[in-house]
């Protein structure tokens, strides 16, 4: 059975950076299951994995643009270190959700300072290019819920 939309896939993958550097795997216990053509991984690595099968192993090189993007500078910023609750422990690598103009974002602190935070609301691989390397070890029919959720449920699936 080929992935195709409307199947669910089931992969081990390891994404790495330009350099080599491994940014995120599956575990071997715990491969990643998603529906295929519902927007669950980037559309690069869905690209690459349309027809393929169980037993397939293949790499794909996905850009920015076919996965999170490209990095808007306008989206870093500094905020006043007054505008966070007093006593606050913050700290770069926190994660927090802010009110922009197109509505809620989620924010990374990457730097702080006596007076200033600066916080980022790119995705953290937006400007990346990413490597995956795949083995399709699972591809069946989605459940009835899981088509009309439009994701997988279970065990490498997402969840509610």
């Amino acid at each position: 059975m080929e992935i195709m939309d409307g199947r669910v896939a089931t992969i081990h993958y390891t994404l790495t950076d330009d350099d080599g550097i491994v940014i995120d795997k599956s575990s071997p216990e715990a491969p990643l299951s998603y529906l295929h053509g519902a927007g669950n991984i980037v559309p690069g690595l869905e690209n690459a994995l349309t027809g393929k099968k169980v037993g397939d192993t293949l790499t794909a090189d996905v850009t920015p643009e076919l996965a999170y993007g490209p990095r808007h500078e306008q989206l870093v910023q500094q905020v006043a270190r007054s505008a966070f609750p007093e006593g606050a422990d913050i700290t770069p690598g926190m994660q927090f959700e802010a009110h922009g103009e197109h509505g809620p974002l989620v924010v990374m602190v990457t730097e702080v300072g006596d007076e200033q935070v600066t916080i980022d609301g790119n995705h953290p691989l937006a400007g990346r290019n990413l490597h995956f390397a795949v083995e399709v070890v699972e591809v069946r029919e989605p459940t009835e819920d899981e088509a009309n959720h439009g994701h997988v449920h279970g065990p490498g699936g997402a969840h509610h």
